[in-house]
């Protein structure tokens, strides 16, 4: 405990021991990924706070897990055995919106949602919009470069982060990127440490490109009789459009918004398709509908209505809480190349079956970028076997169809072992050789996206 005593030292009350505090922090939204126990909360005010945990962690080789909200659902935040969890709630102020410039600089710990509010008051936009943006941190969206309904047109968080600051492994202080929108000067440490999952390097400042507010979008909702009619579409559309969004749903995610949200969605569909278009084109409506009805679609409705469009949409984002009613949900995270899109949504359909369970599919579809959502019962074990059986075997058919294991959730501490499949030995290789540069001890939210790197390397006791 001497160690202990000596952050205590440090860093006073703000190193917390209690343990029912620590198990509330010791996961995300991935409860079931397994979690190791912690032995303290740091609830850090200021980078320097971050840089003498870091100092102390290094000098005792004791494992960090930062964690934004606890919202990822990869176990990307999970505490592992004996680690410190360094929580980011008290580090939540934006400290800049530069209107001229169009950027903000915020701490790690604000929420995706009050940026939005915050730029909007100032006629801007900050475009990524994960489902969950209402309630989780701007920190843990670069730390899985997080996507979004409308990253289709306008990107991902990557896209908007113009530089970072944050403090090593060993404590020290470091600045990438700037302000500037174009910058090329050396390696482009941004776009590395974004998406990185707090391995690298632990980030305490975020700058972030911010956009002017957008026109007046147009919101069409559009049925099918078939999943695979739903995914031809998508297709369609986006070889004649230029959709600033375009979301689809199966039949079991919409019966499960229906029976929350009663929106009057039709359930005896298959498919839907949400598609909404801000370009001001006067004919891209047109080619929405054009492109749904070639495919096959039983009904196509559009409105100009912002409110009714906000309405459609938020059957979309209700997917998630409406089948937690269900039961315990598992999220799986998997793109394909777009022609691939039909016959993955296919084998999802496929995977249910096989291993008798319920699975709903929500997906960013214009991206190829799909979320099937496995329902079952935690209490019983053989339907938790399914679900894990369901769970690999759709990664594996997304890699058989030349596609990824992750579109924008990460890896965290359920897909590593997965990411050795996806990658070939020598990027992977690179990767433990970048790991190693950054973080020489492996005490940075060790077994996260390198399956036991740490172990590996004999660097935690």
């Amino acid at each position: 405990m001497k160690a202990l005593d000596e952050l205590r030292s440090l860093l006073g009350d703000r190193v917390v021991t209690d343990r029912d505090v620590l198990e509330s922090y010791s996961r995300d939204s991935a409860a079931w990924a397994t979690a190791g126990e912690a032995w303290a909360l740091l609830r850090a005010t200021c980078t320097e706070d971050v840089q003498i945990l870091a100092r102390w962690a290094t000098q005792h080789r004791i494992p960090i897990v930062p964690r934004g909200a606890g919202t990822g659902v990869a176990g990307g935040a999970n505490a592992v055995e004996g680690c410190v969890v360094l929580s980011f709630e008290k580090m939540n102020r934006i400290l800049e919106i530069n209107e001229r410039a169009m950027y903000a600089v915020v701490q790690p710990g604000v929420l995706n949602g009050e940026l939005k509010r915050a730029a909007n008051e100032r006629g801007l936009w900050y475009p990524p919009d994960p489902s969950s943006y209402e309630i989780s941190t701007l920190g843990g969206n670069v730390a899985t470069n997080a996507g979004g309904l409308c990253c289709l047109k306008y990107g991902v968080t990557g896209d908007y982060v113009l530089g970072l600051e944050g403090v090593r492994a060993n404590g020290d202080h470091f600045v990438t990127g700037g302000r500037c929108r174009k910058d090329v000067a050396g390696y482009d440490l941004t776009r590395l440490l974004v998406g990185s999952e707090g391995t690298l390097a632990i980030v305490t400042e975020i700058r972030l490109r911010l956009r002017p507010k957008l026109p007046r979008a147009t919101t069409l909702i559009a049925l099918f009789t078939s999943i695979e009619a739903a995914g031809h579409a998508t297709n369609a559309i986006v070889r004649c459009c230029d959709p600033s969004l375009l979301e689809l749903m199966d039949r079991t995610a919409i019966a499960a918004v229906e029976s929350v949200g009663r929106l009057g969605i039709d359930e005896a569909a298959a498919g839907l398709l949400l598609a909404q278009a801000d370009g001001g084109k006067p004919d891209e409506l047109s080619r929405l509908r054009e492109a749904c009805e070639r495919a096959g679609a039983q009904l196509v409705y559009a409105t100009e209505d912002e409110d009714e469009g906000e309405r459609l949409l938020e059957a979309r984002r209700l997917a998630y809480p409406a089948l937690e009613r269900l039961g315990q949900v598992m999220i799986d995270d998997i793109s394909v190349p777009l022609p691939q899109l039909p016959e993955m949504l296919r084998r999802i359909e496929q995977a249910a079956k096989a291993n008798d369970i319920v699975i709903a599919t929500v997906a960013h579809a214009g991206d190829g970028n799909i979320h099937p959502l496995i329902v079952f019962d935690h209490h019983d074990e053989r339907a938790k076997a399914r679900a894990n059986a369901a769970f690999e075997r759709l990664m594996l058919d997304a890699l058989e169809l030349g596609g990824t294991i992750t579109g924008e959730h990460g890896i965290g501490s359920i897909k590593p072992v997965f990411l050795e499949r996806q990658l070939d030995p020598t990027s992977l290789a690179i990767h433990r050789a970048i790991k190693q540069a950054f973080d020489p001890l492996g005490i940075l939210n060790p077994g996260k996206l390198l399956s036991q790197w740490a172990e590996q390397h004999g660097a935690l006791p």
